[in-house]
């Protein structure tokens, strides 16, 4: 499979793989058992990413522990990423909510976190959310931190990766949104998406275990 790069069995079969797999399933429930059209999938991808910042911050704090100077940067570079990914997540989930939710409701004419924590709620997304939290925290506490890739993670790195690979999930996942709403949202289109984003999902994954493997094996 060489859309995933350089991959054997035994990498299909790791835990974080199979996490991944499993939670961007449960979606899957939902437009079976709840009748989950667009909003819901896209409002679920956007909370993805609120996790993915949540665990870049513990690499972060986690990365190079020996290095004094490591800890020195970590003090300027975490909370300017706070702000800079929050903010660019915060805009990106007034926009899915927005374009795919209907706008807001009558309130506030700025959404709040109660806002984003009610919506969730009104569309049965906790255990979905709580999956994919669940997911992410397995690849960081086997591959991050079991297989040693936070001693040779740089803040640098660190800081620019989720960018990427979010811009380029969400660029595909919003153009599949717009075609389903096209389409009147038939469940053929919605399983088309959650199949996407599962694809996405395991490209940027092995990617990443490259890109840390090739690090330690140049060190």
């Amino acid at each position: 499979m060489k859309f995933f790069g350089e991959t054997s069995p035994a990498d299909w079969w790791r835990p974080s793989v199979i996490a991944l797999v499993s939670a961007n399933l449960v979606p899957v429930a939902g437009v079976f058992l709840l009748g989950w059209e667009i909003f819901p999938l896209m409002f679920l991808f956007w909370s993805e990413n609120v996790i993915i910042g949540l665990i870049n911050v513990l690499k972060m704090l986690t990365a190079n522990p020996g290095s004094p100077l490591s800890w020195a940067g970590k003090l300027f570079v975490i909370p300017f990423f706070c702000v800079h990914y929050g903010m660019f997540t915060f805009i990106h989930g007034v926009f899915v909510i927005g374009l795919f939710g209907g706008g807001f409701k009558p309130g506030p004419g700025f959404p709040t976190p109660d806002t984003f924590w009610r919506i969730a709620q009104e569309n049965y997304l906790g255990w979905a959310i709580l999956g994919l939290a669940i997911s992410r925290g397995i690849s960081f506490a086997t591959n991050y931190l079991g297989n040693g890739e936070y001693r040779r993670a740089s803040l640098q790195q660190l800081m620019q990766q989720p960018y990427g690979r979010i811009v380029v999930l969400h660029l595909a996942i919003l153009f599949g949104g717009f075609l389903m709403l096209a389409l009147h949202s038939p469940v053929w289109g919605l399983l088309l998406l959650v199949a996407l984003k599962i694809v996405l999902d395991l490209r940027g994954h092995f990617a990443e275990r490259r890109k840390f493997a090739g690090m330690v094996n140049a060190a």
